[in-house]
C-alpha cells in the first residue's frame, strides 16, 4: 500500500510538471520551429514615416500582422511566466516613448489544457504609441518583443526592429 502511494505521488508530480510546462507556453520550445526557413512570425506594416510637433506628445498608430496559424501573448498575459508583447524605443534616438496603449487580447484555449485561457493577439493588431521627439529628423529603430506560438509549441522570444522615420517640426 505504501509503495503504491509513492508511485501515485510520483505520477501526480510528473503530471503536474507536464501540465505546468504545457500551461507555461514560454517553456515549450519545439526544435522543429527553429528552422531558418520559417517566416518571421510578426511583421511591422506601417507607418514608415510620421511628422509630429517637436517637444509635444504625439499619438502614432503602429500596425502589425501575425502570420496565420500563430499567436503571440498579449501585453497583459494571464500568467506571470508568459512573456508579454512590449514596445520600446532606444534611449538617445531623439524620440522618447511616453507610453503605449495595447489592444486587449483575445481568449485562447490550449488543446493540452482546456481549462486554461490565455490572452493573445492573432491576425493584425495596432499599438497606439505616444511619442515625444526633439526637433529634426530621426530614423528610429523601435523594438517589439514577443513570443510566438502555435497550437502545439512556442518559439523562443524574439525582438523585431520597427523602423520609423520621425520628422519633428
Amino acid at each position: 500500500m505504501i509503495a503504491g502511494k509513492g508511485i501515485r505521488i510520483a505520477f501526480v508530480s510528473a503530471l503536474t510538471l507536464a501540465c505546468t510546462l504545457a500551461h507555461g507556453q514560454s517553456l515549450l520550445i519545439d526544435p522543429a520551429h527553429r528552422s531558418a526557413a520559417r517566416p518571421v512570425a510578426v511583421a511591422f506594416l506601417y507607418p514608415e514615416q510620421v511628422t509630429v510637433p517637436a517637444g509635444k506628445t504625439s499619438a502614432v498608430s503602429l500596425h502589425f500582422r501575425i502570420e496565420p496559424g500563430l499567436h503571440i501573448n498579449s501585453h497583459t498575459p494571464r500568467e506571470e511566466e508568459l512573456i508579454p508583447t512590449t514596445l520600446s524605443i532606444p534611449e538617445g534616438s531623439g524620440v522618447r516613448l511616453e507610453g503605449a496603449d495595447y489592444p486587449p487580447g483575445t481568449e485562447f484555449v490550449l488543446a493540452l489544457d482546456p481549462t486554461s485561457k490565455l490572452s493573445v493577439y492573432s491576425g493584425e493588431f495596432i499599438i497606439q504609441a505616444r511619442i515625444v521627439a526633439i526637433a529634426g529628423e530621426h530614423l528610429i529603430e523601435a523594438r517589439l518583443r514577443y513570443q510566438a506560438c502555435d497550437q502545439k509549441a512556442c518559439m523562443p522570444p524574439k525582438t523585431i526592429t520597427v523602423p520609423i522615420d520621425v520628422i519633428a517640426k
